[in-house]
């Protein structure tokens, strides 16, 4: 067997050098995050003369459920000209026929023409002149958009193009694997937290609606903190698994109609330990070590119950010790809770959970996110809409 090993290990060498030509292993593959390996595609497409005017690559996700194309990830020369935006597929004709031909849309000039949507003035008043929008599909699915900028105009010629196709491949598959590789493990979490929301007085509407709420706070105080869309569609995708470690919390606790006594609140916290143990064996039994993101799926579950002042638990943070992915979710969730119904009370008016979440701002609840729900609440009364427990999305 070390004979073996040592043969494979020298073969491996040999490829290695071969591949990288004594230069390593290539960035690209060994980036961390999928905004460091779009940059480093990037870098390899400025390098091919014939795609040496584009400038900048952004993906952006699609979701099904709402219609919504939300901003991802981006990769230019510049600053991000276009921020964090989401805006209904619908909406734009364009790129519809794009996702149902699989054909690119092309714009050679971003002057003439181009209407008067936020993204094209953003790209305009920033100096970029051509786009190129190509869709993500992966048997007839749609994943999303890739989008490439130029500040000279007409850039994507035919040739352009053709050149761009290889280098589109490689983005797109990127995106199907890092979004296939999410949902695997989101539907290995989700079976586990599925058995809980059974046994639990949790909807599967009051997931929808936290994690959208979450997302909405999430776009406003990210930024703040030098966060990209990528931690906030990350914190969407991760937020319906804060409660997790219920499942191993009994039923006469957890299915209680009335209050819970000292001693039985004290086991119910333990759910959160329980949640953490949960993700980890996932991690390291099912092989997703290198998930995504994974401390803040690791945050999310460990941190949705710590409090601003220290009085939360299982921890005892304070301030900014409690991560930012832990922060938002603890509003999200406590004012969807407020708002529902729940065996053991009634549901409060948006009213009445707002001024308990306003009052509490500071001492239990992170104020930025506060006012993040609060300034937003147009939105929120949107996600309640489409989300209401019973209904389906429309």
């Amino acid at each position: 067997m070390p004979l073996l090993r040592t043969r494979r290990d020298a073969a491996f060498a040999s490829a290695a050098a071969d591949v990288g030509a004594g230069e390593g292993l290539d960035p690209l593959l060994g980036a961390a995050t999928f905004g460091e390996r779009l940059r480093h595609l990037l870098a390899d497409m400025q390098a091919d003369p014939r795609l040496s005017r584009v400038n900048r690559i952004a993906a952006a996700l699609y979701e099904p459920a709402t219609d919504l194309v939300k901003t991802f990830v981006h990769a230019s020369d510049g600053p991000d000209p276009v921020g964090s935006l989401s805006m209904r597929l619908s909406a734009f004709p364009g790129m519809v026929e794009a996702a149902r031909t699989g054909l690119p849309l092309v714009v050679d000039d971003l002057t003439v023409g181009g209407g008067g949507a936020a993204v094209t003035l953003g790209l305009a008043q920033r100096g970029y002149r051509a786009r190129c929008v190509m869709p993500v599909l992966n048997n007839g699915t749609l994943f999303g958009f890739l989008f490439y900028n130029s500040f000279q105009a007409g850039a994507f010629s035919r040739a352009a193009l053709a050149a761009l196709r290889p280098h589109n491949r490689v983005a797109a598959l990127m995106i199907v694997h890092e979004l296939s590789l999410l949902r695997t493990v989101l539907a290995a979490v989700r079976t586990v937290r599925n058995i809980s929301v059974h046994r639990d007085e949790e909807t599967g509407g009051h997931l929808d609606r936290m994690s959208r709420y979450a997302q909405i706070i999430a776009r406003r105080v990210a930024p703040m903190h030098g966060r990209s869309d990528e931690f906030v569609e990350y914190l969407f995708h991760y937020a319906p698994l804060h409660d997790v470690g219920k499942v191993a919390v009994p039923d006469s606790i957890l299915r209680k109609p009335g209050r819970l006594t000292a001693e039985e609140f004290a086991v119910m916290q333990t759910h959160v330990v329980k949640g953490l143990e949960i993700v980890a064996t996932i991690q390291r039994d099912l092989g997703f070590a290198r998930l995504p993101h994974g401390d803040l799926l690791r945050n999310v579950v460990g941190c949705h119950h710590e409090a601003r002042d220290g009085s939360g638990y299982p921890f005892g943070l304070k301030g900014d010790a409690i991560p930012l992915e832990g922060r938002i979710t603890t509003v999200a969730d406590v004012f969807d809770a407020l708002t529902s119904t729940r065996p053991y009370k009634a549901a409060w008016s948006n009213a009445d959970a707002l001024a308990f979440i306003k009052d509490n701002a500071g001492n239990r609840f992170d104020p930025d996110c506060v006012a993040a729900l609060v300034d937003q609440f147009d939105a929120v009364e949107e996600v309640q809409r489409r989300f209401a427990d019973g209904a389906a999305a429309d």
